[in-house]
């Protein structure tokens, strides 16, 4: 029996394939063609539209430094916000905070949801049963229109590229509305993409947030199965910068918290140390404004 590949088709000119063990789902849902399958090498990977989006082997990397940055970088994070994230990965570390209170999350496709659940359930793990947790099927962009002032201290924003069911999610629109629903320390986080490929992307989110939050920057995590170097994450602040932290406070509040020393990506000295960007990444930065 010949070998089975599946190949990412996120290039036109370049990309990834894995050879598969065996074929778990493939569906088309209201929104995207959905695909779950084992590999040999990254365990189970969830495709959407044809492009990885978390696989067991590497979904710590992102997971973590999506969700831990910015909860450590706002002093006393209580409600948050998770936008997209089908799969239950940033919920499960959003909810290891134990000063948070409230964790919503909106994912607009129920069926990313259903089949993380039955074919990734270890991503998750407890997640979708915490008492902390509200996880909504519906439109991010409807509900922070919706959400009243000031009702979240953090906004995560877990979405697939700017194309297709994830556009939205890139507007002027979109960006005022998460700035008029955080608190006056809120903090906003989003992928970016792979800057060595995706530069504007990095270049135009930023702008976009700049005319919203006085502090606006970026950090950067490898992922593997994110080809194409670092990923960057990009982050605004309505209260102080992100970037320049301070090492020791960061592991402080690591500690009390419980999370320290129990991630496999993220430390004090990674959080801290991302926001130092290579000059092909930081060109893509507006100035602060502070």
């Amino acid at each position: 029996m010949a070998d089975q590949w599946i190949e990412e088709t996120l290039y036109d000119n370049w990309g990834q394939r894995f050879r598969v063990k065996q074929e778990l789902a493939r569906t088309r849902s209201p929104f995207q063609d959905i695909v779950v399958f084992e590999s040999e090498s990254h365990g189970r990977v969830l495709l959407l539209d044809g492009v990885v989006q978390i696989t067991e082997g590497d979904e710590f990397v992102y997971q973590e430094m999506l969700t831990h940055v910015p909860l450590f970088t706002h002093a006393a994070p209580r409600n948050v916000l998770i936008i997209g994230a089908g799969d239950g990965g940033v919920l499960r570390r959003v909810l290891e905070h134990p000063g948070v209170e409230k964790a919503v999350m909106v994912e607009i496709d129920g069926a990313v949801i259903e089949l993380s659940k039955q074919f990734l359930p270890n991503i998750a793990g407890n997640a979708w049963h915490d008492p902390r947790a509200e996880v909504i099927v519906g439109d991010g962009i409807d509900y922070v229109t919706r959400a009243a002032d000031a009702s979240f201290d953090a906004i995560i924003v877990d979405s697939t590229d700017p194309i297709g069911v994830g556009e939205v999610l890139f507007t002027d629109s979109f960006y005022e509305h998460c700035a008029r629903v955080l608190t006056a320390e809120g903090v906003i986080v989003n992928q970016c993409g792979v800057p060595f490929m995706q530069a504007d992307e990095l270049h135009e989110t930023s702008l976009r947030r700049a005319k919203f939050f006085p502090h606006v920057s970026a950090y950067v995590a490898a992922v593997p199965t994110y080809v194409g170097g670092f990923m960057t994450l990009g982050i605004a602040s309505k209260g102080t910068s992100p970037a320049g932290q301070d090492v020791a406070a960061v592991r402080a509040r690591a500690q009390a918290s419980g999370i320290l020393g129990k991630t496999q990506y993220w430390t004090p000295e990674i959080h801290v140390g991302a926001f130092n960007l290579p000059p092909y990444i930081a060109k893509n930065l507006p100035a602060d404004k502070a």
